[in-house]
């Protein structure tokens, strides 16, 4: 039996939620709380849930809290998104990879793949967001996970701030929300066009 979920989880207050985000932090910080804001404003009747500073960041234990969440509120994983931040963005990636169709939207700040992707996710569009002066994990990672998904025909987009660092800014924030609202999948493109 899973256990009891630690950390910040914001529900919707009068009824089941209709959309299950779940933020990773970056190793020793807890800097996704603009995100949290952000997100809660756009999607007041979603679920957040944010694991607290022991969680295990591995894509194990990350797949353990969605698939429990998911069945403890109702939440399909087509309307399931994972955040991550540095190495939650990481975490958040390689997630997609071994647990493809857990989560419709992966997105990815100041993060990396550990290793490129040999296939695209199938299920899940992948959203890269990057500050072009990060020093701690340089925007070429990110440039290059943009071009091997799109190599592999993957829902994939990417945004670069300029003058941005190593951080979660409110730019790439206000950014993200406009990719969920707005971003259709090219799988539901492709189903449309044939």
């Amino acid at each position: 039996m899973p256990e009891a979920f630690r950390g910040i989880e914001m529900l919707p207050a009068s009824r089941l939620p209709g959309q299950l985000f779940v933020l990773l932090h970056g190793a020793g910080s807890s800097d996704i709380a603009l995100l949290a804001e952000k997100l809660r404003a756009a999607y007041p009747e979603a679920a957040i849930l944010i694991p607290d500073g022991a969680f295990p960041l591995t894509p194990a234990a990350v797949h353990e809290l969605v698939r429990g969440a998911q069945d403890r509120l109702n939440v399909l994983p087509t309307d399931t998104a994972i955040a991550g931040f540095s190495q939650g963005a990481v975490v958040a990636l390689e997630y997609s990879k071994a647990h493809d169709g857990f989560a419709g939207r992966v997105l990815a700040f100041s993060g990396r793949y550990a290793t490129l992707p040999d296939e695209a996710p199938e299920l899940a569009t992948i959203h890269l967001f990057h500050g072009r002066d990060d020093e701690v994990m340089p925007v070429e990672h990110a440039w290059q996970a943009y071009q091997r998904l799109a190599e592999l025909r993957g829902d994939v987009t990417i945004d670069i701030a300029s003058n941005v660092g190593h951080e979660l800014h409110a730019s790439l924030v206000d950014r993200a929300i406009n990719r969920l609202q707005t971003c259709i999948p090219l799988r539901s493109w492709q189903r449309a066009l044939s």
